[in-house]
């Protein structure tokens, strides 16, 4: 431990110690300029006004250079992280997350409520999103959960463990730092998936442990349908052709069809 902070400081020293010799090498250099203007056109008065001057833009210059410009280039990067991040988002719903739904929606009783809500299409506005995200976050119609075959289990079980080098390999992904919520949905999922793994008899389970799993699958349920909705509406801003798709493959609409009628 002593070793690796040794090493810290030394690199700290190096770095700081190579600023310092490159910040005393640009002043030497703008002596010996100002020397040769000196020299040449023996004019202290030019040069110290122009030095005054200089030094009076530099506030502005920080102005110009760390809050507009910086701030800028920061919201270009933000943007193309997230829609490098809305990639990986489209790519977890059409591998993982559009079935998980459909696994979830067997051990939803008040799935025909969430349907209604939820028939995503063209005319959808931002105002309507809201209006169908605010309704998710209800308790009241979010918590309608129950077991009523636990073959549903089995099923969940190996859909997810056959999925989970996928989930993993999402996980590592580093991009996903900057998306809060669709790192707590994949943790939510995985978390699932190894409460799963860990029983070997989902067909007689206790009724602690059933309602156990069910909190695991409401977390995860809950995270899941929020996203889903998120990326939908990112879809319709800014990719029309793989929104129209999306509607025509929505899983939570039971006469959804992805041929054209």
């Amino acid at each position: 431990m002593k070793q690796i902070k040794d090493e810290d400081k030394s690199v700290f020293n190096y770095v700081f110690s190579w600023q310092v010799e490159f910040a005393l090498v640009l002043i030497i250099i703008s002596a010996v300029l100002y020397f040769i203007h000196f020299q040449i056109f023996e004019d202290l008065h030019h040069i110290l006004i122009f030095l005054v001057e200089d030094i009076a833009f530099i506030p502005i210059e920080v102005l110009l250079v760390t809050l507009i410009i910086h701030r800028l280039l920061d919201e270009r990067e933000k943007e193309v992280k997230m829609k490098k991040l809305n990639m990986i988002i489209g790519t977890f719903y059409s591998e993982v997350g559009n079935q998980l739904i459909s696994h979830f929606l067997l051990f939803d009783s008040n799935f025909k409520a969430k349907q209604s809500i939820l028939q995503v299409d063209d005319e959808w506005t931002k105002e309507k999103f809201l209006k169908a995200t605010n309704k998710l976050v209800d308790k009241k119609f979010i918590l309608e959960t129950n077991v009523t075959d636990c073959h549903d289990l089995v099923n969940l079980k190996k859909f997810l463990s056959e999925e989970k080098t996928f989930l993993l390999h999402l996980l590592d992904n580093p991009n996903l730092i900057e998306h809060d919520t669709f790192t707590d949905l994949l943790w939510a999922v995985f978390h699932l998936t190894e409460e799963l793994m860990y029983r070997s008899d989902l067909q007689n389970l206790s009724d602690e442990d059933k309602d156990h799993i069910l909190k695991d699958i409401e977390r995860a349920y809950i995270e899941l349908v929020k996203q889903w909705l998120l990326y939908m509406r990112h879809l319709q801003e800014d990719y029309p052709y793989l929104f129209s798709l999306a509607v025509r493959t929505n899983p939570f609409n039971p006469e959804a069809t992805v041929e054209f009628e």
